[in-house]
């Protein structure tokens, strides 16, 4: 077969635009974290409501900061262990560093949120949204930013995707429960957790 001038760029640029759709983050070509059947099992099961005080585990939180205990994040025991057993799934919203703002490319996953919580199973709970970050700089600085992340990712789904602000808490743990204990800085203790803590009144 005779390859002309014309054909070779061709089959360049053809090249060119496979390599450069294979660079591309997986992110950018299947969703996060399974379909929508998926986030809706894992909110789904809760047994017993539990015993959640969020005002008083934020205080608790932040009691601990003040008198630094546990100074190591690795050393850490979970502030608030109860958390962990009920249903619940994790999901990665990007915000500008440093700061509570949702940057546009993470409507979707808030929008994917919206869903799975208005899903007909799930419409009779409550939830949590538990904000964390990872352990560099002050640790009090650190639960604030959290904070105000899980109240920003709260305002969205009540304001923007009209999930009844009832059915809805927000609480920011910083990097007193990190999500990975052994890496303390890895981008997984940025996500965000969503946990079924009771039914809807």
């Amino acid at each position: 077969m005779l390859w002309t001038r014309k054909t070779r760029g061709g089959v360049g640029l053809l090249i060119l635009a496979l390599i450069s759709f294979m660079a591309l983050p997986c992110s950018a070509q299947t969703p996060a974290g399974g379909g929508a059947e998926d986030w809706v099992s894992k909110l789904a099961g809760l047994e017993t409501a539990p015993d959640l005080d969020v005002v008083a585990l934020r205080q608790q939180a932040l009691d601990r900061i003040k008198s630094r205990a546990d100074t190591a994040s690795i050393k850490r025991p979970p502030v608030a262990p109860q958390l962990l057993k009920l249903p619940q799934l994790v999901a990665e919203i990007q915000f500008d560093e440093d700061a509570a703002v949702v940057r546009p490319d993470s409507y979707r996953t808030l929008g994917r949120i919206a869903d799975t919580l208005s899903h007909p199973s799930l419409l009779g709970y409550k939830f949590l949204i538990v904000g964390h970050t990872v352990s560099t700089g002050k640790r009090e600085n650190n639960l604030t930013l959290s904070q105000r992340r899980a109240d920003v990712i709260r305002e969205v789904l009540v304001n923007t995707f009209k999930i009844s602000a009832k059915r809805l808490q927000a609480i920011g743990l910083g990097e007193e429960q990190l999500l990975d204990a052994v890496h303390p800085t890895a981008p997984i203790n940025q996500q965000v957790q969503i946990a079924t803590i009771g039914n809807a009144l």
